[in-house]
């Protein structure tokens, strides 16, 4: 398999995540992605949104959540495993900053491993270079006189800085179709409040080191992070839990069809893997329908995107 590196910079402020209106995220998981994209290639036909689904279920092409980038720096989800550190077990400010630490440079990875990396520092770095969350008051008019002021948080990315997906793809025709959509999807815009023009970005290209590509192709490492969402097929479950470190997020949300049925419904939850969780042994995941008696599937991407972190 082949990767890519497809960049999102954003030109408008984003409204990602968070249960609350006036709360946002700054990170897009990969089944958000993958039901955008579902919904730009329906707009091309029933069929192409098939072929797509049936790729992507195929493993033929896979994504990686959208991970944050400032500068040439594409920052990875910290890998959950215990770290041994070359400061003192005492210096509780060196645990407390591993602790907070949410993502770690790429080309810095290793020193992480090791117990090198200077945590406070990057976790300085990051927080200062990516961007800042916003609150803005807007009015809804409902009638002819009354106004309901309502908090609409949104996250600024600064210059130079947006979100990154890695893109695996099998067939480079394939590849070509993924970066078309996502091109159309950056017009129309990607998350919540896309009306109010948040999520718009701009697609451009990203290099990996050799390292992490060596990383991602790797076939025999003792240890590897997803960076994606993901969940095993219900056989492979069982084993992809041996020896695994993991935390589980609950994804729910409403359908964004309006042939699914006549009024609004929820997905089912479905419980996942957070990327950043690592396995002894690889999985293949599996693509969910989480609708509930609608019109047709309602699809909720869980295929892993591996990295090796041990070899």
């Amino acid at each position: 398999m082949e990767y890519k590196i497809l960049k999102f910079a954003f030109t408008t402020g984003v409204h990602f995540g968070k249960r609350t209106l006036d709360d946002t995220e700054f990170a897009l998981g990969a089944d958000t992605i993958f039901s955008a994209l579902c919904q730009e290639y329906l707009k091309q036909g029933e069929q192409e949104l098939k072929s797509f689904v049936e790729k992507a279920a195929a493993g033929a092409i896979r994504i990686s959540d959208a991970l944050p980038y400032i500068g040439d720096t594409f920052y990875l989800p910290k890998p959950m495993l215990r770290i041994e550190t070359e400061q003192k077990d005492g210096d509780s400010g060196i645990k407390k900053a591993y602790k907070k630490l949410s993502y770690v440079p790429a080309q810095k990875l290793q020193q992480y491993l090791d117990g090198t990396l200077d945590v406070k520092q990057e976790s300085d770095r990051f927080k200062k270079g990516l961007g800042n969350k916003v609150i803005k008051v807007s009015a809804a008019v409902r009638g002819e006189e009354e106004t309901l002021p309502y908090r609409v948080g949104a996250y600024y990315f600064k210059p130079q800085s947006g979100l990154y997906l890695i893109l695996g793809y099998e067939r480079n025709e394939d590849a070509i179709e993924v970066e078309d959509s996502l091109s159309a999807l950056g017009l129309s815009g990607i998350g919540g409040k896309k009306t109010a023009g948040l999520g718009r970005f701009e697609l451009k290209y990203g290099t990996f080191s050799e390292d992490m590509v060596k990383r991602l192709k790797s076939a025999h490492g003792s240890v590897y992070m997803s960076l994606s969402l993901s969940l095993p097929a219900l056989e492979e479950l069982e084993e992809a839990l041996q020896e695994a470190r993991y935390l589980l997020v609950k994804r729910s949300g409403f359908v964004m069809s309006e042939n699914y049925a006549t009024e609004q419904s929820r997905k089912r939850d479905l419980y996942v893997f957070q990327s950043g969780a690592c396995f002894h042994r690889k999985f293949e995941g599996d693509i969910y329908d989480v609708g509930d008696r609608g019109a047709h599937p309602v699809y909720r991407y869980a295929k892993p995107l591996f990295l090796e972190v041990r070899s």
